[in-house]
């Protein structure tokens, strides 16, 4: 028991310490942006399909928690917050009710992609969504294949695509409300 109480507590220190480094690099990072050397979006626009500003969101198709079939492709014409997350993870706990009110507030669509392989037990995600009462769509990459062609690497992770299924901006770290409308904001 004493075991497994120490496990959880390095497991919780562990994701808040990433968090940190993470949140407060990318914040620190966006805020040193000398705005007289940014491009235009249009001047980094590409046909390649990629996961950098300007290239276009690679399609996917996941099962949502409701067992239906969802594709990145059917949200083509609307601007959409792509998200990966975990029930484990403590960034993803305290960025998801922000999501829910930008999805609710905003003529966005939040796509918050459970990485399901990392999860210790699938029940817990329905757990999760109905402690937190979210209506997002919830996709499961039950097998990673979506994550990895992502790219994701911490959690969260967050994808702002425009309504041309183009990416104009990559968060790893957790976002607060207003950020996300900064970001949704500067889309067309």
């Amino acid at each position: 028991m004493k075991k497994a109480i120490l496990v959880l507590i390095v497991i919780g220190m562990f994701g808040w310490a990433v968090y940190e480094f993470v949140f407060v690099s990318n914040e620190k990072a966006t805020q040193e942006v000398d705005k007289t050397s940014v491009q235009q979006v249009s001047d980094e626009e590409s046909n390649e399909v990629g996961i950098q500003k300007g290239e276009l969101a690679p399609d996917f198709e996941l099962y949502t928690l409701d067992g239906e079939k969802v594709k990145l492709s059917d949200y083509k014409g609307q601007r959409v917050m792509l998200n990966f997350w975990a029930t484990w993870c403590p960034p993803c706990r305290a960025e998801m009710p922000d999501m829910q009110k930008f999805q609710n507030n905003k003529d966005v669509q939040v796509l918050a992609v459970n990485l399901s392989e990392t999860e210790s037990n699938p029940d817990n995600i329905q757990k999760f969504v109905d402690e937190l009462n979210l209506s997002l769509t919830i996709p499961l990459d039950n097998e990673a294949l979506v994550s990895d062609e992502y790219e994701v690497m911490a959690y969260p992770t967050t994808y702002m695509i425009d309504s041309n299924g183009r990416i104009q901006f990559v968060m790893m770290g957790a976002m607060n409300y207003d950020f996300m409308v900064q970001q949704f904001e500067m889309m067309q």
